[in-house]
């Protein structure tokens, strides 16, 4: 029981600190439990980790969530970007190429490396954008195709999304929140089809999965408010220089 604790706490923390910022948590959950070989982690537990970041994201950005129905473009145009992740991530779920790259450490290790790269670049952007009034069907969609590319294990969905915003020249924060407001249907999809496949094995409400779900809710609302105040002073080339690092030791464990 301690063990399975244990495994939940450490799963529960890598969700809720991967999943806001751009290193990919897909990437880091596959890497910890491959590497120790959990044996807690489940399809509901998986489901459980990312319905407790979509609660820890939707409870932060609660009263924005709340303005939108005073502001229907900006909901309109968040409903738009998603719409290319959640008909892509719907096919490569059915057809379970997910399951596929999900366990291939060599395709993580690449992604992570030249993901970073690409982010570092756009990064580099001196302009300054604002969501109100650049954010349009044009720039929300470019952002929303670059979302796709996050199925891809070691990609990270917050870190394509900065990419793409800040490609656009967007200024860090607001292509933060971007980012941030498309996760919520992202992540809402994700927690559908994971329940959706999950119904078709053994439900067992326990105290794991609860423990799962309040932990991830904590880690990633701490993970979220953080991020804001630190990228509001600061690039983004720590995650940069931290993805080229963790991507460098895989491939040395891979080849070496």
């Amino acid at each position: 029981m301690l063990s399975n604790i244990i495994e939940i706490i450490i799963l529960s923390l890598v969700q809720g600190i991967s999943e806001f910022l751009p290193i990919s948590s897909s990437a880091h959950l596959n890497i910890v439990e491959i590497i120790f070989e959990f044996k807690s982690n489940s399809l509901l537990i998986d489901v459980s980790l990312h319905f407790g970041s979509l609660l820890a994201i939707i409870f932060y950005f609660r009263n924005e969530l709340l303005d939108l129905r005073n502001n229907q473009q900006l909901l309109l145009l968040i409903i738009i970007g998603s719409i290319p992740i959640i008909i892509v991530g719907y096919f490569i779920y059915t057809t379970e190429l997910i399951f596929l790259l999900s366990d291939n450490l060599e395709l993580i290790a690449w992604t992570t490396l030249v993901f970073a790269i690409i982010l570092y670049f756009a990064d580099k952007n001196k302009f300054d954008k604002k969501i109100s009034p650049n954010l349009n069907i044009k720039t929300i969609l470019y952002i929303g195709l670059f979302q796709i590319l996050a199925l891809i294990p070691g990609v990270s969905r917050a870190g394509i999304t900065l990419t793409a915003a800040r490609f656009l020249k967007f200024n860090r924060v607001d292509s933060t929140k971007v980012s941030f407001l498309l996760s919520i249907p992202a992540l809402a999809g994700a927690s559908f089809l994971g329940l959706k496949n999950a119904i078709n094995q053994p439900l067992e409400i326990n105290y794991l999965i609860i423990v799962s779900i309040v932990l991830s809710f904590l880690f990633s609302y701490i993970t979220v408010k953080f991020f804001l105040i630190y990228i509001n002073k600061f690039s983004l080339n720590i995650f940069v220089i931290y993805r080229i690092f963790i991507a460098l030791i895989i491939l040395k464990i891979i080849y070496f």
